[in-house]
């Protein structure tokens, strides 16, 4: 069964450990093969599915939907001397990458790359089951809904503005002692004052 998660992944060749991160939030949480969240997110992504659908030219072009989550797929129990330094089976291999998004008629979707650590154009899209990312989403793999565009802009000003008022107290302070220790005499010293002394 596809959408079925497999029950003890460990030493065969499908991913058994799910790195998941939340966009928006940057929460990651990992899942490992047997969690509940871990079957569900099997199923939304299918990792073993290779097809691909037809998509918008805008999204092949990188204008997609706001990405929800990024899932990272691993396999442990890999590696070990003499390709690392650690006892073998202690690494995990990076299988692929899975990206999870609404489209505007609320269908969900997933953008996958089979081999991230490969630079090439291989990218795969299909859609989801969206029962099983609202799931998901409410307990609260995912990014939740976007905040209003002025609170997100309000956000980023309040950020900004406090910034700068630390900015100028740390400048103004900074610039009021060099000042005060210059009026004093007390600047840097424009030669070392040790005496040598010949033993």
């Amino acid at each position: 069964m596809v959408g079925a998660a497999p029950a003890g992944a460990v030493g065969k060749d499908i991913p058994d450990l799910a790195l998941v991160v939340a966009n928006g939030t940057g929460r990651t949480t990992t899942l490992r093969s047997g969690d509940r969240d871990f079957a569900l997110l099997w199923q939304l992504t299918s990792p073993a599915e290779t097809r691909t659908e037809p998509v918008p030219d805008a999204w092949t072009r990188g204008r997609y939907p706001r990405v929800r989550a990024t899932v990272v797929w691993g396999l442990t129990g890999i590696g070990g001397w003499p390709y690392t330094r650690r006892a073998p089976g202690g690494d995990v291999a990076v299988e692929r990458q899975d990206q999870v998004f609404l489209a505007a008629d609320g269908t969900a979707w997933v953008r996958s790359d089979p081999a991230p650590d490969v630079s090439d154009d291989d990218v795969r899209w299909r859609r989801a089951p969206r029962p099983v990312f609202d799931r998901l989403e409410r307990d609260g793999l995912f990014a939740g809904p976007l905040p209003s565009a002025a609170g997100g802009l309000s956000d980023r000003l309040l950020w900004g503005a406090g910034g700068l008022v630390a900015g100028l107290a740390l400048a103004a302070g900074g610039a009021y002692a060099v000042r005060r220790a210059a009026a004093r005499g007390q600047g840097l010293p424009r030669e070392p004052r040790q005496e040598l002394i010949d033993l």
